[in-house]
């Protein structure tokens, strides 16, 4: 449905179409029983051939049409929820991650990133962080239950029992050792970088390690012998940068390139499908921060 201006914000209105008075249009497609809903409430209400549209006069006839749409979306809702409660009662996921509550599903897993990007992607879902779980409409059970075996494959992952037995048996491996050494060189903040093909400093740009800021290039070259297994394809012509996590401002202002990176390339400025997730991580990072300050 739309709402369109008061007709006589429309410089071509015919007189004989209600040009003058004050009012305003709204368009939807044809329903019959909107269309009755509509005229109960809009009984002045005419239709406007020139304008495809029905015409509601009154000065208040957009705050008066907007309060309807409201009502009638919120109807939609409600009819959209109740169906989906119907579609839990009938085939329900049996799950200790997912409670039923009064309005909505709730879901409480152990962090995992992979169910935070695959209830980002259920519609209407939310976060909420006092009580530290996910709320789900009733009317996205459909897309949430399309999506559940992942969100539940990766909480069983991630509870502290499972990661703790998977640590053992990593523990002496010499895959725990490289995972270590990986931490170690992640935690020094520096990334290899073309002498010749350097990124801006101060601006949001995607590496290996995701989007961040590079704060300096020291000119220092990379030794690849010394780390060629973190970084391949490391030659004595890279220079040694450092880099910080950037800030939420950064990201929001950051504006998305058009073009994909070219092939193998060691930084990119950052397309909107990278920027989305990171703006939203950032965002969480800044709301715990605030909600530790006293």
């Amino acid at each position: 449905m739309t709402e369109t201006k008061s007709a006589a914000d429309h410089n071509k209105a015919p007189p004989s179409e209600d040009g003058s008075k004050p009012g305003a249009d709204i368009s939807f497609p044809y329903d019959r029983m909107t269309v009755e809903q509509f005229r109960r409430r809009f009984p002045r209400a005419r239709w406007s051939d020139a304008r495809k549209a029905w015409f509601v006069p009154g000065r208040t006839a957009s705050r008066r049409i907007g309060q309807w749409l409201a009502e009638i979306e919120a109807e939609a809702d409600a009819h959209a929820d109740a169906k989906g409660r119907d579609a839990f009662a009938f085939d329900p996921i049996d799950s200790p991650y997912l409670e039923l509550g009064k309005a909505d599903f709730r879901i409480r897993t152990p962090y995992s990133k992979t169910v935070v990007d695959e209830l980002h992607e259920v519609p209407s879902s939310r976060w909420d962080g006092d009580l530290r779980i996910w709320h789900v409409p009733f009317r996205s059970y459909e897309e949430l239950r399309r999506r559940w075996p992942d969100i539940e494959a990766a909480a069983c992952k991630n509870e502290p029992e499972e990661r703790r037995r998977r640590a053992e048996e990593r523990k002496g491996t010499e895959q725990d050792m490289r995972s270590k050494l990986r931490s170690a060189e992640r935690k020094r903040h520096r990334y290899p970088l073309q002498s010749d093909d350097l990124p801006p400093i101060g601006r949001p740009v995607v590496t290996a390690y995701g989007i961040v800021v590079f704060a300096e290039i020291s000119g220092e070259l990379v030794d690849p012998d010394v780390v060629a297994d973190f970084y391949p394809g490391v030659t004595e012509d890279h220079v040694w940068g450092y880099w910080r996590v950037p800030t939420l401002e950064e990201l929001v202002r950051t504006w998305p390139a058009k073009t994909l990176p070219v092939e193998n390339a060691e930084w990119w400025l950052p397309t909107i499908e990278e920027l989305r997730p990171a703006r939203r991580t950032a965002r969480s990072r800044e709301a715990r921060k605030y909600a530790k300050t006293p």
